[in-house]
């Protein structure tokens, strides 16, 4: 009973929070609700019916889509070349190591708050060293071909803090008894980061892999604060889309029935990724 008693907080907590709201947004995707007192009207299917010829959702799930096809790949491929680089002995390396994680305990919020001042095009700090170099900086958030670049390059710089040091807790966990058997068969640099590395650190690549994907979709506060969806919806991801149909048109059930897609999107992605794993995870398969 005393064990019991001890798991009830956390176990209300979840109830309250997590399951009810889940189990709730369920059933209001198939209702008509404006958040008004009375009860919501039920509608069926009707919600995913006008989202199949819905401009805006089509829209957001590309944005998603692209936010995620070059955020993550470009975020663990600068992560890992960071993490080789930081699993080193030298003077100093623990201060390099946090530098490069700091942004990872910063606010989204804030982060995105100043990255927006950033890029402002005639008194942006990036722009102002371009022109120092003599390149004319584009109009950043406010360009419909630029504004998402803009938020893959804030959102990757915040978020590589955390895959850098997954990679490099891996690293640190290979043997180094396996570098010197590969140097002593005449192995160079290149052939042991290939045989030797990239298979000892897959482990750690495909969790970096699977939790970016998942982050990637959810991603929401940098595109609220940097350029709010515009320009003309060229930054509108399916969790702004989500949150303005819910929140701002308050179209409860369809918000909730957006949301859904969102929840199958994700859930396919990842058993994808692990069914995948079993081909290229090192011991994947032994567990």
């Amino acid at each position: 009973m005393a064990g019991y008693l001890f798991l009830l907080p956390n176990f209300v907590g979840f109830v309250v929070f997590m399951l009810f709201p889940i189990c709730f947004a369920f059933y209001i995707m198939l209702t008509e609700w404006n958040l008004s007192p009375e009860p919501a009207e039920f509608i069926g299917l009707k919600n995913f019916e006008v989202m199949l010829d819905d401009r805006l959702f089509w829209k957001s799930l590309s944005n998603s889509i692209y936010y995620t096809v070059v955020a993550v790949p470009t975020g663990i491929f600068i992560a890992f070349w960071l993490a080789l680089a930081l699993n080193r002995k030298m003077r100093g390396i623990v201060f390099f190591r946090t530098i490069y994680f700091l942004p990872q305990v910063t606010l989204t919020v804030a982060a995105a708050t100043i990255w927006r001042w950033m890029y402002q095009p005639n008194v942006g700090l990036i722009n102002y060293i371009l022109g120092l170099i003599g390149i004319e900086g584009p109009n950043w958030i406010h360009h419909t071909a630029w504004a998402m670049p803009a938020v893959i390059i804030m959102s990757n710089w915040q978020g590589i803090g955390s895959a850098m040091l997954i990679l490099l807790a891996g690293l640190q966990g290979i043997p180094e008894e396996y570098y010197e058997a590969a140097s002593i068969d005449g192995a160079n640099g290149w052939q042991r980061m290939r045989f030797v590395t990239l298979p000892m650190l897959s482990p750690a690549i495909f969790f970096v892999v699977v939790t970016s994907l998942i982050a990637a979709f959810q991603s929401f506060d940098q595109f609220l604060v940097l350029t709010n969806g515009g320009p003309a919806d060229a930054t509108t991801p399916l969790t702004l889309y989500i949150y303005n149909s819910a929140f701002k048109f308050l179209k409860m059930g369809y918000g909730a029935a957006l949301a859904a897609v969102l929840f199958v999107i994700i859930l396919i992605i990842t058993i994808v990724q692990w069914q995948l794993a079993r081909r290229w995870v090192f011991g994947f398969e032994d567990n």
